[in-house]
């Protein structure tokens, strides 16, 4: 076993957001590691129970990064290394509910970062920023670390940024050993459908029911899809070693992927009938390209990506075909919103 991943045997370690997809994935993984503990916090907003894994070794709490009662009690706990997932996802969702997201992704952040630092025990908060948010509509491809923008176009964007600046600010007044990871367009299994929820599992879902494919805007617009699995080694690694402490990293597969080029591939694995129509693209949504650079997280933590896109699109449909049924009553979608509002730049 790596060095990295011996590590976790007999720690306790708090999840937050650790029912959503890559929550669960990694604490399926920390679980099978040998942790002492695995503390799981999500309210349940935009993922499901049932997705949470079913082991000694892990305890589910429901409740809010916003609710210092909730917080109390998962650090009375003793956690030693925090990964801090809980987000309100994405930019729609943030634009419809632009208060709630300042609250989760801004109070939420500030309050599990005070709680770590008071508790003492804290040996590496690694958080869950976001690539696609950080560099505004601007930067020059690949998409390096140092091209941070202030002009973005979603509240979505400025809050996932104010928690990097959080990050750092606690880095430096209290010496609390932070890590800023910035994800690419997840993708994978666990992820359930919804109306704020990414492309490729809302795209499968309508194939999987053989209902039309809702392009918004350009179909030619690239996204750097990274599969979950990947991203929960990056994550482990990021707990880990000490050259992340303080640093701000891409993790991305680094292959551009056209929405158009996704849609046919989707259609054709879910053996579905969907046509695939191009709909208006939302003012919002400035990025016609994305691609980033993840040599500096190579360089520091030793990531590599693993997977092969089409397998791993396979596999996310042969995983959402094995749990329809809960899919099916989990999916989230208000009256006539169709794939149309997945979201495609997270």
């Amino acid at each position: 076993m790596d060095d990295y991943r011996a590590y976790y045997k007999g720690k306790t370690i708090l999840i937050t957001g650790g029912a959503g997809a890559i929550g669960c994935n990694l604490t399926r993984e920390l679980s099978k590691l040998g942790a002492e503990k695995v503390i799981v916090l999500d309210d349940l907003s935009s993922a499901e129970l049932w997705n949470v894994p079913n082991e000694k070794n892990v305890q589910f709490i429901h409740g809010n990064v916003v609710d210092q009662n909730e917080l109390k009690r998962v650090f009375n706990l003793k956690p030693t290394i925090v990964f801090h997932l809980a987000a309100l996802f994405a930019n729609q969702n943030s634009l419809d509910y632009p208060e709630k997201d300042l609250e989760v992704n801004g109070l939420g952040i500030l309050r599990t970062l005070q709680f770590s630092a008071m508790s003492g025990r804290v040996e590496r908060f690694v958080y869950a920023s976001s690539g696609c948010s950080i560099y505004g509509c601007h930067g020059k491809l690949p998409l390096t670390e140092d091209q941070m923008s202030l002009h973005h176009t979603t509240p979505y964007q400025i809050t996932k940024m104010l928690g990097e600046l959080y990050c750092n600010f606690f880095l430096h007044q209290y010496g609390l050993p932070i890590v800023n990871t910035r994800f690419f367009n997840s993708y994978g299994p666990g992820e359930v459908p919804g109306q704020y929820r990414n492309v490729i599992p809302n795209f499968i879902y309508w194939a999987l029911m053989n209902k039309p494919l809702v392009i918004t805007g350009n179909p030619h617009a690239t996204r750097d899809f990274t599969w979950v699995f990947d991203l929960v080694d990056a994550l482990l690694r990021s707990g880990y070693h000490k050259e992340a402490i303080g640093e701000a990293y891409n993790l991305s597969r680094g292959e551009e992927v056209e929405i158009g080029t996704l849609a046919e591939k989707v259609v054709k694995y879910a053996d579905s009938k969907s046509e695939i129509i191009i709909g208006s693209k939302r003012k919002w949504d400035t990025k016609d390209r994305l691609l980033a650079s993840s040599e500096k997280a190579s360089r520091l933590i030793g990531f590599k990506p693993s997977a092969d896109f089409d397998e791993g699109l396979k596999i996310t449909i042969a995983w959402m075909k094995e749990h329809w049924e809960d899919i099916k009553l989990s999916a989230r979608f208000a009256p006539g919103v169709s794939s149309a509002n997945a979201d495609v730049t997270q």
